[in-house]
């Protein structure tokens, strides 16, 4: 893919912010016509600049008020335990989050749940039946302070 130039950040920037502009608004926006700011568009998602597109939901308005974070250690840090804890938890609905990481854990997760027993029942059910967990250390978020998708693009 080409270098990402100034009209690409503009566009980039007004989609982080309003997943809904229409191509005519955004086109005013960033100082193009309809035609190539649409090109630029699909050109931006055929590179996988812009992965998709998503509305934002308050987990606490639909039920799901926990947000518990989950550090994991694995047993080994083997190529195959890694794919297979990795494909584990892409197919866990309450793993709002999961990072591999440095230091003295592998994994950083988010899990929401609608409780505490939710939370248990997600642990004891699936975390701690995955083959090569060696711990588990969890903290409960009390609060957000600030949540954001949006990229500083400067």
């Amino acid at each position: 893919m080409r270098q990402i130039d100034d009209i690409d950040r503009r566009i980039i920037a007004a989609v982080q912010e309003n997943g809904k502009i229409t191509t005519h608004e955004l086109a005013e926006r960033v100082g193009l016509s309809p035609s190539p700011c649409a090109r630029r568009i699909r050109m931006l998602e055929d590179a996988g600049v812009i992965k998709g597109y998503t509305a934002i939901i308050d987990q606490k308005k639909v039920g799901l008020p926990v947000s518990a974070f989950a550090s994991i250690k694995l047993e080994r840090q083997r190529e195959e335990d890694l794919d297979r804890f990795a494909q584990a938890v892409a197919r866990w609905p309450e793993v709002a989050d999961c990072y591999l990481m440095t230091g003295q854990r592998d994994y950083l997760m988010r899990i929401v749940a609608r409780d505490l027993e939710a939370y248990e029942q997600f642990l004891k059910d699936k975390l701690t039946r995955l083959e090569g967990v060696a711990s588990i250390e969890t903290s409960f978020a009390l609060g957000q302070v600030k949540r954001s998708e949006v990229l500083p693009l400067l």
